[in-house]
């Protein structure tokens, strides 16, 4: 049945084109264009992508970590397999720092604070995953808002994942009665047609240069 869910799902074609924002000899970091995969999927239909676009040009490129296909933003690519290995590293120790502006329907009421709620699967509802604090496995996200709007009631936050499970923010904005706007899985058919894509980008990604040791911050501007 799974299987059968991911063979029908066809993303649409994105037109848009990649930027490169930063490169050295071993690095890459770009602006991904929302409705654009990440890793192209199993089914043929679903080739197009950053990795198939970009293996194109750099034939060894590896993905550090990916973006939901709504999400538009930085992501950061290794040329090779040993950059790629050193930057895994870091991501598996958390010391990457990655920051997301996102709009959320409705008004936030505290300014800031710490979304701590396990996610686990949904065999139910494939490919949604759900909070679980039987099952799931730990999720952090830090939030802060950066600006109310009303007439609709909506907030603009900087969210800041302390962890990197799938769907984390999308499902702990959910979680807080508060849904991205334009989320096709977490949302309510009205704050899905409030958007016509997901109000979610990665704004800007903080590590350490594999092999210069020196820190590093690259930013992607805010396309809403």
């Amino acid at each position: 049945m799974n299987d059968a869910i991911i063979d029908n799902f066809v993303a649409p074609r994105c037109l848009e084109k990649i930027e490169i924002l930063y490169e050295d000899e071993y690095l890459l970091a770009i602006n991904k264009p929302s409705g654009l995969l990440s890793l192209s999927g199993k089914n043929p239909l679903n080739k197009d992508s950053v990795h198939h676009r970009l293996a194109q040009q750099f034939p060894e490129i590896r993905l550090t970590h990916r973006l939901d296909l709504g999400t538009s933003g930085i992501m950061l690519l290794a040329k090779d397999k040993t950059t790629n290995a050193k930057l895994t590293q870091q991501f598996q120790a958390r010391t990457v720092i990655k920051r997301y502006v996102s709009i959320l329907s409705g008004e936030l009421l505290s300014n800031d604070g710490v979304i701590d709620l396990p996610i686990a699967k949904d065999d139910k509802l494939f490919p949604r995953l759900k909070i679980c604090q039987q099952t799931g496995k730990p999720a952090q996200s830090q939030y802060s808002v950066i600006e109310r709007f009303k007439k609709p009631n909506l907030t603009k936050v900087i969210f800041m994942p302390l962890t990197g499970r799938t769907h984390q923010l999308r499902l702990h904005s959910q979680a807080l009665g508060h849904p991205i706007l334009g989320c096709d899985l977490y949302g309510t058919p009205e704050t899905l047609a409030m958007s016509k894509r997901l109000m979610l980008h990665a704004l800007d990604i903080s590590f350490e240069h594999p092999y210069t040791q020196q820190p590093l911050t690259l930013t992607s501007n805010c396309p809403f």
